[in-house]
């Protein structure tokens, strides 16, 4: 899969309310850059309360080395609910990616028109696969399919990795989820 070539560096924004699996979204996508052999710094910030309280997971991903883990200015923006919505994508780079649950969130934003949009219905997915706790994973899915950072089977290979093992009973259905969340943006734009 193509990027990040050359010195490009991906800059992330994964964030939602707790509970949403914001910090696992992002470890994933950290673990899955590393495993590709990737420089990769991943900054986890959730609320004291956390369980319903914001929750964000900054993701660097580079070819070189990254000199700091903070996210200001990111290329992509993955948001859960409306609340993440309003404070993150106002901050996405010009002929950025911003992949919204449309499930929680009833309106588009406005940006600059180079900014791509995906609107993912990831708990509607994630309750047509029987759990609706894994539309994290079915944004992950849908934000990979469309970046081509990574292909969601490299991500589910890494769900051993970074579940603890008395979650392992779930990586098929995160498996399932990846791809369902794939294939909505393959079927999106095909």
């Amino acid at each position: 899969m193509g990027k990040p070539t050359n010195n490009q560096c991906e800059k992330v924004v994964i964030a939602g309310f707790g509970g949403q699996g914001i910090i696992l979204a992002g470890k994933l996508l950290a673990q899955t850059a590393m495993k590709a052999g990737k420089h990769v710094t991943y900054m986890p910030s959730y609320g004291a309360e956390v369980r319903g309280g914001t929750s964000k997971c900054m993701v660097t991903i580079s070819n070189d080395e990254i000199a700091s883990p903070v996210v200001d200015t990111p290329n992509s923006v993955i948001v859960m609910n409306r609340a993440s919505l309003e404070k993150y994508a106002p901050k996405l780079k010009k002929a950025g990616l911003l992949v919204m649950n449309c499930s929680m969130i009833d309106s588009t934003p406005q940006l600059d028109d180079s900014i791509e949009i995906v609107r993912l219905p990831a708990e509607e997915i994630a309750i047509e696969l029987g759990n609706a706790k894994v539309a994290n994973m079915v944004a992950i899915g849908a934000f990979l399919q469309k970046s081509g950072l990574f292909s969601p089977d490299a991500a589910a290979d890494c769900l051993p990795d970074i579940l603890a093992e008395r979650y392992h009973i779930m990586i098929p259905l995160n498996k399932k989820a990846l791809q369902k969340g794939a294939q909505f943006v393959k079927e999106k734009s095909g």
